[in-house]
């Protein structure tokens, strides 16, 4: 990020000044992340021939987390997780969505979402920017049953949105159905029965030619 301050969405329509200062700065912040809705990510809609955006993306998470909490290997707090999903990829507003099988651009994926929260939760009173600091940060370390959770329905859902366009992401170049295996594996760190769905999904999807194998047959 550059020295000379981001424009920030609220400032094209300037809130009145009697709102209150935590007021106005809380609105603020909720105007900047409607920027979520336009950060497009590589999963393929099940619905409609397009792309999937960030904020459909968290709003699924969210759904799977309440639906599929019983799977969880460990007790979850459901609403705790929930405000992880939500969460999670805000960053992206201002960093970018990292395609989970391009390893050339996750190479600096941490410096770029690191910025992007210290400058985000920036906008909302100090409190509150706390409290989304460490949700992010919760989920990024993975060390609670909620984080981990919240991490496999990141893994799972594109997942689903793969076998339903009989691919999808999974045909990326250079990208075989082992690749997709180690890059799902960390579903099985919170429930071992999503995992071995995952895994079914994934090896039928080779089997159907939907990804490569990493061995062609001879």
């Amino acid at each position: 990020m550059s020295d000379e301050r981001r424009r920030l969405l609220a400032e094209k329509t300037p809130f009145p000044d009697d709102l209150g200062d935590r007021l106005h700065a809380q609105l603020t912040f909720l105007v900047e992340i409607d920027q979520l809705k336009t950060v497009l990510r590589q999963s393929p809609l099940a619905a409609a021939d397009r792309r999937e955006n960030d904020a459909e993306h968290s709003w699924h998470l969210a759904m799977m987390v309440v639906i599929l909490s019983e799977h969880s290997d460990q007790p979850i707090d459901v609403g705790h997780t929930v405000q992880l999903v939500l969460v999670h990829d805000l960053v992206e507003i201002y960093a970018g969505d990292t395609p989970l099988y391009d390893s050339a651009a996750g190479g600096d994926q941490r410096e770029r979402e690191v910025a992007a929260a210290d400058e985000l939760f920036g906008l909302l009173p100090a409190d509150q920017a706390r409290r989304m600091r460490l949700l992010w940060d919760e989920f990024e370390e993975r060390r609670t049953p909620e984080a981990r959770f919240a991490k496999a329905m990141d893994r799972f859902q594109p997942l689903l949105l793969n076998w339903m366009a009989r691919g999808g992401t999974w045909r990326t170049p250079g990208v075989t159905a082992d690749d997709v295996r180690a890059r799902k594996a960390v579903i099985g760190e919170a429930s071992a029965s999503l995992w071995r769905a995952g895994r079914r999904l994934i090896d039928e999807g080779e089997t159907r030619g939907w990804s490569r194998r990493a061995t062609p047959p001879e």
